[in-house]
């Protein structure tokens, strides 16, 4: 398949397709597009997000089944081959002969870069690893001195994962305040998330963003775009006083508010209310798996909020209501809650 009929038939299944490099849709085009066909017949839609405990079983189950059949003894060997440079060519020629991508994305309706990834994350040693020691911290600023923010490096020093060891130094280098936000420190933030949300409409659409600069116009975000994940290191820099998680929580605490037109949804009447709707309208979602909840449907139906709002506050509802929450399936809380607190929030209302 030529390369603009490739882009064409995938963007029948991933819609920001358009956004995507040359190089990525070759590698999709030979990966992924046989197997969204076959989904598409079977009316299997391509997912994205968060993966479901059914998807990460399948995931689990194809990675033990490459393993049986080629030999290679662990998966980390098969996910992490450089770190096994004396078996790196044995392994990649198994992955090849034995087709490797095709295996493990086997029966999972998503583009094989993200279960490749996905994988990655289940099957690392290294990311399961607790909460960093004293010792740690300071090997991790001496090693970022040494190798910059080389977190691939860094991650094989300290035995870490990648992501873990850039957020923890993230973490480290801020000046934190877990004071309230001062009116400067808001200023800072929003003006940030202006900046980088501004670069990421010129990235993705220049000639509609250039005409609305020349005609001087206010930079214009819509909802689904202020929902939209965010480079939050970044944002942290621009800040300066505050680490990145205090500027994710209170850009949501912002867009919340201005979206409800400060009411308090949160608060007495309004907030039981809000729980009430919540548990109700979760219950009739019948998923097996937070992944499967439309939240930003639900955000709607709850008050026009952001979905990190009904996530937080679904994750309050749990922990506050649910006892020994962590041991029961997402389809269990939800029928703990619709059965059990659902009836004492209607009461005290």
């Amino acid at each position: 398949v030529d390369l603009d009929t490739a882009r064409q038939e995938l963007e029948e299944f991933i819609p920001h397709v358009k956004n995507i490099s040359d190089s990525s849709i070759k590698k999709m085009a030979g990966r992924d597009l046989m197997r969204f066909r076959e989904f598409k017949k079977q009316g299997m839609a391509v997912k994205f997000g968060r993966f479901t405990q059914k998807e990460n079983k399948q995931i689990r189950k194809n990675v033990e089944e490459f393993l049986a059949l080629t030999g290679i003894d662990s998966a980390e060997k098969l996910l992490f081959t450089s770190r096994y440079p004396k078996d790196k060519h044995i392994i990649q020629r198994l992955k090849t002969e034995h087709h490797f991508c095709e295996k493990v994305s086997e029966g999972i309706p998503r583009p094989w870069r993200l279960i490749y990834y996905r994988a990655r994350k289940m099957f690392d040693p290294n990311n399961y690893k607790g909460r960093y020691s004293m010792e740690e911290k300071e090997q991790l600023k001496k090693y970022q001195a040494l190798h910059g923010n080389d977190w691939k490096k860094i991650s094989e020093l300290m035995s870490r994962s990648n992501l873990s060891v850039a957020m923890k130094f993230s973490e480290i280098k801020s000046a934190i305040n877990y004071g309230p936000w001062t009116e400067e420190e808001t200023r800072k933030l929003m003006s940030a998330v202006k900046d980088v949300m501004r670069t990421k409409l010129r990235t993705e659409n220049s000639s509609s963003l250039s005409s609305l600069e020349e005609s001087n116009a206010d930079l214009w975000i819509d909802r689904e775009q202020l929902y939209q994940p965010l480079p939050w290191t970044e944002i942290e820099t621009k800040v300066g006083s505050r680490y990145w998680r205090q500027c994710k929580q209170k850009w949501n605490s912002i867009l919340t508010n201005k979206l409800t037109r400060g009411q308090k949804l949160h608060k007495g009447t309004n907030g039981l209310r809000t729980k009430i709707s919540l548990i109700k309208r979760l219950y009739e979602t019948k998923a097996e798996d937070a992944s499967e909840v439309n939240w930003d449907e639900l955000s709607n139906a709850i008050g026009d909020v952001p979905r990190a709002y009904v996530q937080s506050k679904f994750y309050r509802l749990k922990v506050s209501f649910v006892p020994l929450w962590k041991r029961r399936t997402f389809s269990e809380i939800i029928d703990y809650l619709y059965e059990n607190t659902l009836p004492e929030l209607e009461e005290k209302l």
